[in-house]
């Protein structure tokens, strides 16, 4: 087998044709973050990723997408934004992961929700979790159906705060597909002010981080596409959510409402909204991602697929030295999420540290020049939560 390492906007119409081909013959890669056209505009923002185009008898059998964190060392593709890792393959293709690290010329590669059924990197994970899965395969009815059947009064409570909604508010209308450059913007303010508020970095803060989304909202093929939807009272928008789509799945990103709404719970409506339309248009799966610490997640969700986080490390120098640094926040990160009471405080630290910068911003805009003192806690935990 041969391994040639590459750009992503360096793929050729037959590599491209190859891709596309090995995500349709296999559902579980149908994840969009394992496409092509993203790995394509994550190239177009940042210098370090990199493809690893694997060969055999001169035909595509593999595609490995990833992202240089330093000469020998890498992660996802997109880093902490990806929602879908791992190697895009024909069936059947046997190799070792740690010689293909080798190949690559990487000492060590780190994964956060590797997708299921990659034999070659299972063994590295440390961790698994089940990402939460709206299954609109039998339809949406049926999809509605399945959480009747197990209890769940979700979408009873939900139609009902959004006829609320109307009401009181105004008119409740939705839009499955918006491509109007305002309407991003707007979802970009509302997720940065709610990072803030959970005392989280704002992501939307990183330049590349809004060229991307905005690249990505701007690509509408069937295979692949980045997806906006709103729903809106009265004419206003209430609730928002970005994502990417592929001909399959459609896998949710940047979900936000307008907090002045919260008691409509304009959130689970807008997700049914997407789910009914998503079902219409053919989609099989509407994945939420990692439900845990996620509750309308686990209320929406009728099915889940299991995604791993781990590392796969060759006994090189930088691998070693990339246990050194991460392992320690892995632990304690593993902690924190381990125990209700520990999460809770978390929770309420960083929320209360997100309360004050933004009265240090208040007070800084009307030229007091004072600096709040932030309040002491565990520094590995705190890393461990500013990390989710």
């Amino acid at each position: 087998m041969d391994v040639s390492v590459i750009r992503p906007r360096e793929l050729g119409a037959p590599e491209l044709a190859a891709w596309r081909c090995m995500q349709e013959s296999a559902p579980r890669l149908a994840n969009p973050f394992l496409s092509a056209g993203y790995a394509m505009a994550v190239d177009a923002v940042i210098d370090t990723a990199r493809v690893a185009v694997l060969e055999d008898g001169g035909a595509p059998v593999g595609f490995f997408p990833y992202e240089l964190h330093g000469r020998t060392v890498a992660g996802a593709i997109g880093g902490w934004l990806s929602l879908g890792q791992g190697l895009v393959h024909a069936p059947g293709l046997e190799l070792d992961a740690r010689e293909l690290l080798r190949a690559c010329g990487l000492g060590a590669w780190q994964f956060g929700t590797l997708v299921d059924d990659q034999p070659w990197f299972e063994p590295y994970a440390a961790k698994q979790l089940d990402s939460a899965v709206i299954d609109l395969s039998g339809g949406f009815e049926a999809y509605t159906a399945s959480l009747k059947a197990r209890g769940s009064k979700v979408v009873k409570q939900t139609r009902y705060k959004e006829r609320k909604l109307g009401r009181e508010v105004g008119e409740v209308s939705f839009s499955y597909d918006v491509r109007d450059r305002g309407a991003l913007d707007l979802v970009r303010e509302w997720k940065s002010a709610q990072y803030r508020a959970m005392g989280r970095p704002d992501r939307f803060a990183r330049p590349w981080v809004a060229e991307l989304v905005e690249r990505l909202h701007h690509t509408h093929e069937d295979a692949f596409a980045g997806s906006l939807s709103m729903l809106y009272a009265g004419g206003r928008p209430v609730a928002a959510h970005f994502g990417l789509r592929s001909d399959h799945t459609l896998v949710t990103w940047f979900p936000v409402y307008d907090p002045a709404f919260a008691r409509y719970s304009p959130g689970l409506a807008l997700h049914l909204r997407m789910a009914e339309e998503a079902a219409a248009s053919g989609l099989q799966h509407i994945d939420m991602g990692p439900a845990a610490g996620w509750r309308y997640k686990q209320e929406l969700q009728n099915h889940s697929l299991t995604v791993a986080e781990g590392v796969v490390r060759r006994r090189t120098p930088a691998a070693a030295a990339h246990w050194a640094r991460h392992e320690p926040a892995t632990r304690a990160k593993e902690v924190v999420l381990g125990n209700a009471a520990l999460y809770a405080m978390a929770d309420k630290t960083m929320r209360g540290v997100g309360r004050l910068k933004a009265k240090a911003r208040r007070t800084k805009r009307l030229g007091l020049g004072l600096v709040p003192v932030l309040p002491e806690w565990c520094p590995e935990a705190a890393s461990a939560l500013m990390s989710m």
